[in-house]
């Protein structure tokens, strides 16, 4: 376990939710609460985090839903603790599975789903630098199982008419179609840009297993106010922060209105 020195405490949800991370290690930002907000999931349903890292995702949406019944599958013993630590600080029932998705443990091969979400590393095993961190180096970058691997494991886990809820680079959005429609349908895209009139930098999709409705592709969520960064301070735009700081749902045609 990271030594408590080398850990933050850190605000999500407008301060509903407290997470320990690492300092050096990856870190949870925004993309986690905007995939979590994607998901839509209802109480008594049971959801699976794939690579669920500190929890944070998982945690986000199980806050928004209380009910659920939520799983996290996690490959590194550090991240897998913090998880476990995250959801007992912030009393959240989370079972959290150590393993790698190419050979998943028993208990949770025996499980099927309602919602599947992931976050999966956005480099592939060649791109980028590597980081100097070996948790964050594998958080953001492809081991043996690519992109469409992550996706069809996370599909295999769900019940039909269940959902698959991923975020990833925009770049990467041809790969995520391929992967989806192999085994799923009612995909929806919606772009993220973080200003406008700036090209979009990651996308969010959801898909149904075993249907066959046509692609919905969504007015972008645009993230910050202005064309570029003015002041110091929070410059989220009003839809943006409904998500981030006020725990709405993103959904066809906009945000439900269910904060709570």
């Amino acid at each position: 376990m990271t030594p408590e020195a080398g850990l933050s405490r850190d605000a999500m949800l407008g301060g509903r939710l407290q997470v320990w991370q690492p300092r050096t290690g990856y870190r949870a930002a925004t993309d986690p609460v905007l995939l979590a907000a994607f998901v839509p999931a209802r109480g008594a349903e049971r959801v699976l985090d794939l690579g669920c890292g500190a929890g944070t995702a998982g945690l986000c949406l199980a806050r928004r839903v209380p009910g659920i019944e939520l799983h996290g599958l996690e490959i590194q013993p550090a991240y897998a603790d913090l998880a476990r630590r995250n959801a007992r600080e912030n009393a959240i029932a989370m079972t959290v599975h150590e393993g790698d998705l190419r050979a998943m443990p028993a208990a949770l091969r025996a499980l099927d789903f309602d919602h599947v979400l992931l976050n999966p590393p956005y480099h592939g095993a060649g791109a980028a630098t590597p980081a100097r961190d070996a948790g964050r180096d594998a958080a953001h970058r492809e081991g043996a199982a690519g992109l469409a691997e992550w996706i069809a494991t996370g599909v295999r886990r769900l019940r039909p008419g269940g959902t698959i809820t991923i975020i990833q680079r925009s770049a990467r959005l041809g790969e995520i179609l391929a992967a989806v429609e192999k085994g799923c349908g009612a995909v929806e895209v919606l772009p993220l840009a973080a200003r406008a009139d700036r090209p979009v930098g990651r996308i969010l999709v959801r898909a149904r297993k075993a249907r066959r409705t046509a692609l919905v592709l969504h007015y972008p969520l645009t993230l910050h106010k202005g064309n570029a960064h003015l002041r110091d301070g929070n410059d989220y735009t009003e839809r943006a922060e409904a998500v981030l700081r006020d725990m709405k749902e993103l959904a066809i045609g906009g945000i439900l209105p269910n904060a709570r």
